[in-house]
């Protein structure tokens, strides 16, 4: 079984468009984070130095929207529906970027079922549209995705 964080893992016959998963852990954001990820990954003024951010339209310091949606997927898999078989995706329908993400604060996510879609060509699995916000202290939102994800079903018992 895969790994679910102590969880019962859920298989599509589990899963109907409005449920929701999250809120439950955050993760704090700060300037060495912003940086350390920038660095490697997106080394543009805005992450990475204070003044120049400033003179920016961020109008100080912001983290990447790719770290943003990297501590995004963390929570989707800590604290987000945990589907059997991870959290697998197949392409996005939407990614926003809605507020930048500033240090000192702290995200928490919110996933919501919108579509479950038994496959026809794979009677073993099927897939579905997930919609997950993610949120700052203030519950502002400040990134969404719409993701399409493959979920096993259950397997069927011997007759």
């Amino acid at each position: 079984m895969p790994e679910t964080n102590g969880r019962t893992p859920l298989y599509l016959e589990d899963l109907q468009p409005g449920q929701i998963y999250g809120g439950k852990q955050s993760v704090a954001i700060d300037t060495a984070a912003i940086k350390t990820y920038a660095r490697q990954f997106d080394p543009q003024p805005f992450h990475l130095d204070e003044a120049a951010a400033a003179k920016t339209l961020f109008g100080g310091l912001a983290a990447s929207g790719w770290h943003t949606a990297s501590i995004t997927m963390g929570l989707m898999a800590t604290d987000g529906p945990p589907l059997a078989g991870g959290i697998v995706g197949s392409g996005l329908d939407e990614l926003r970027w809605s507020k930048p993400v500033r240090p000192g604060d702290s995200l928490h996510v919110k996933c919501e079922i919108l579509d479950v879609i038994p496959s026809k060509s794979r009677p073993e699995q099927g897939r579905i549209k997930m919609r997950t916000t993610t949120f700052n202290q203030y519950d502002e939102p400040v990134q969404v995705i719409v993701a399409n994800l493959i979920v096993p079903k259950r397997k069927a018992t011997a007759e």
